[in-house]
């Protein structure tokens, strides 16, 4: 699919282009020079016609934080563009930054360049006779903020090269790593891409927006998507930290798996347990992920010990496998991949309705339900139902008469006869005669 680059100084609006252009908020914009340092993807569509559209951090000549991992990260960018934008802001004029930026430029020479000048809705042609000299043609004039010009530029980017539509049968595993500040979610992401996709630091928040790539592991595809870390709602202290836990919140939903990364170095901590909520509300299949492993001083019962931690401290998680890993070292990456492909199995098992029914009718005599309500439950029949987690409908007499400690009990059952371990379950407790008058 065509792939086409935002590149520019900070501040010229090159966020504001790629959230018009895709029809929704993803990147963050921020008056903020640097907000965006790493590169966001997003597929676009322009007259049913689509490609990808690639936000890059600002390139500047300026020292600042960041400065050699953001030039890094739009190189990466540029190497795979088939369209580069260099966007320029008409409003505020040209400086020695943007002819910095015009310079790293001229190096791809193969690439197709064109000039975007940005925030040209009071186009008085006062410099003109600069961007011409930047040598990139007649440049393109919009106004991203509000919507002019974008559409001429949209189609001559559709003319470069007939788009290929995505396959939207394609099912594969999409899976967000989650987790407080600095626990190593973007080394994992890094480690297992096993390039320098993401910007790594020390310092907290260094990751704001989520980043997402597609990628192949003995060659099946999955998408993998890194989230900025999330702090105590008391530390939030400004706006770009707030759309970054939105953005978080955002990637889960669009994923159908979690990676909970915790920091096996340090004590964890309530954060850790708001956090893990996440995944839990979420009800999809989630791996618990102790990164820095390799810092932990071991003893024979070390493992044993972090598991019987985790799974006291995070009671909701029971049925969330664990696995002990060094992103920084790439230790234990197969294992993540091995675990994934162990849910995946489970998330296909098919349960016999015949053999569902006569468990938990043996279930039953054996230990039958409590009384609640002056009554006590009776279970009719059960199947399960499609979806995306192994789901199933039990129909008894008053679904009233359920207590919470014999659902558990019913969960149980159904896990330990058909070895549905290691992801969640659904189970709906419906009036008998529901489903008759819904036959």
């Amino acid at each position: 699919m065509l792939k086409v680059v935002l590149v520019g100084k900070p501040n010229v609006g090159k966020s504001t282009i790629f959230n018009r252009i895709i029809e929704k908020k993803k990147s963050i914009v921020s008056a903020i020079a640097g907000t965006t340092r790493d590169r966001i993807y997003s597929e676009a569509t322009w007259l049913n016609k689509q490609f990808i559209l690639i936000d890059t951090g600002g390139l500047t000549n300026q020292n600042q934080p960041f400065k050699a991992n953001i030039e890094q990260q739009v190189q990466f960018a540029l190497d795979e563009a088939d369209i580069i934008l260099f966007i320029v802001s008409y409003k505020d004029g040209i400086n020695n930054e943007d002819a910095y930026v015009a310079k790293c430029l001229k190096k791809y020479k193969g690439k197709k360049i064109w000039l975007v000048a940005n925030k040209s809705e009071t186009n008085d042609f006062h410099i003109d006779h600069q961007l011409v000299n930047f040598g990139f043609g007649k440049p393109f004039y919009i106004s991203a903020e509000h919507g002019i010009g974008l559409g001429d530029l949209l189609d001559k980017i559709i003319l470069i090269k007939p788009a290929v539509l995505s396959d939207q049968t394609d099912k594969h595993v999409k899976f967000c790593i989650i987790g407080r500040t600095n626990v190593g979610k973007s080394t994992l992401m890094n480690a297992i891409l096993n390039k320098e996709r993401v910007v790594v630091s020390s310092i907290e928040h260094t990751t704001r927006d989520s980043i997402n790539e597609d990628f192949y592991y003995n060659k099946e595809k999955y998408t993998i998507i890194d989230t900025a870390g999330i702090r105590r709602k008391g530390r939030i202290t400004n706006e770009i930290e707030k759309y970054a836990i939105l953005r978080t919140e955002l990637a889960i939903k669009e994923s159908n798996m979690i990676l909970l990364m915790l920091d096996g170095s340090e004590p964890f901590n309530e954060q850790d347990e708001v956090i893990a909520g996440l995944a839990y509300q979420a009800n999809i299949p989630t791996i618990i992920c102790v990164n820095k492993f390799d810092l932990v001083k071991k003893s024979n019962r070390t493992n044993d010990e972090f598991t019987d931690l985790i799974r006291k401290k995070f009671k909701f998680l029971t049925w969330a496998p664990i696995i002990f890993i060094s992103a920084k070292n790439k230790e234990k990456i197969n294992k993540l991949f091995e675990t994934i492909k162990m849910i995946q199995s489970q998330l296909a098992i098919k349960v016999n309705t015949k053999l569902l029914n006569s468990i938990l009718m043996k279930a039953q005599i054996a230990n039958p339900s409590p009384k609640i309500k002056g009554g006590r439950l009776s279970i009719n029949y059960a199947v399960q139902i499609k979806s995306q987690i192994p789901t199933f409908v039990i129909f008894v007499n008053k679904p009233e008469f359920l207590h919470f400690t014999y659902a558990r009990y019913i969960e149980n059952q159904i896990r330990h006869a058909f070895g549905i371990n290691y992801v969640p379950i659904t189970v709906y407790y419906k009036d008998k005669n529901a489903r008759i008058r819904s036959e």
